[in-house]
């Protein structure tokens, strides 16, 4: 899956023109116990965690990789090799030999904004889903829940602002949705299965906003990456009427996912509340 059309300026300039962020200003810069670094691209696994090490450059460094994961590439100039994806070409950043930094002897000098982590140590291929079903707090709180999601990120959709913040789309005027990244390993959950949950979760036939929070921003919706995503989500919807359940859930092409202020993320989590406008439905046999 290319997940390119859902990337921020930012992300993309890493990925597509080659660009750098600034030392220490990244994510990923101390070390990580167990678990995988996924290209932002394209959601393949490209490192894992034990190899993951602190070298005091800023930004995030690795002593391996995942077989077949990476590709190397002289620079034009010819003093330095860069790193790219092996299955998107998405620029990585470049690796170094001789430093001595660990026992391997090699560095591969990564900028954070290309890849993502995730908490498990053998996913190979990962898939991606942006849902939005009113406040994104419920969704990533049941979503959460569901076996082979790897790893869930609440953020805005849709709309015409750049960099838009809570305040911004709460007045109704920037044309964002409320919406949930989710992660997943299709190995264990399915694209479908994941449709099928997320329509259980909410009501889909509600057309003025999800439970009492009402607004352009808690509307019904559907982000696909593609061709195979929105057929999927129509055979789904499909399935719903046939069961004699309204469906006022709007189907867009995918477009730029901003991810919410900090302390949206894991909302129920960190303040051990509960839901209060959604919970789950039996709906599909």
């Amino acid at each position: 899956m290319n997940k390119y059309s859902s990337l921020t300026p930012e992300v993309l300039h890493i990925l597509k023109d080659k660009g750098t962020e600034v030392p220490f200003s990244c994510s990923y810069d101390t070390d990580a116990t167990q678990g995988t670094y996924l290209c932002r691209g394209c959601g393949h696994a490209l490192f894992r965690a034990d190899s993951h090490f602190t070298s005091g450059c800023g930004w995030p460094s690795f002593d391996d990789e995942i077989s077949d994961a990476v590709k190397r590439v002289p620079d034009k100039d010819g003093r330095r090799t860069e790193l790219l994806c092996n299955h998107c070409n998405g620029h990585l950043g470049h690796v170094f030999g001789g430093e001595n930094f660990t026992t391997k002897n090699i560095r591969h000098c990564v900028n954070s904004l290309a890849i993502e982590f995730v908490e498990n140590n053998t996913v190979l291929k990962t898939e991606e889903a942006i849902l939005a079903a009113g406040c994104f707090w419920g969704v990533e709180y049941f979503l959460q829940k569901l076996p082979g999601v790897l790893k869930t990120e609440v953020g805005y959709i849709g709309g015409t602002v750049e960099h838009p913040t809570y305040e911004q789309v709460c007045t109704k005027k920037t044309g964002h949705l409320e919406a949930l990244r989710v992660i997943f390993d299709p190995t264990v959950l399915t694209y479908e299965a994941l449709l099928k949950y997320f329509f259980e979760i909410h009501d889909p036939a509600q057309e003025d906003g999800q439970g009492p929070d009402l607004g352009p921003q808690y509307l019904s919706a559907i982000f696909y990456f593609d061709q195979q995503q929105k057929q999927t989500a129509e055979q789904v919807i499909s399935q719903l009427i046939e069961l004699d359940y309204p469906v006022a859930t709007k189907l867009y092409q995918m477009s730029s996912f901003w991810p919410a202020e900090t302390y949206h993320q894991d909302y129920y989590t960190k303040t051990g509340k509960a839901p209060y406008c959604h919970l789950w439905t039996k709906k599909f046999t």
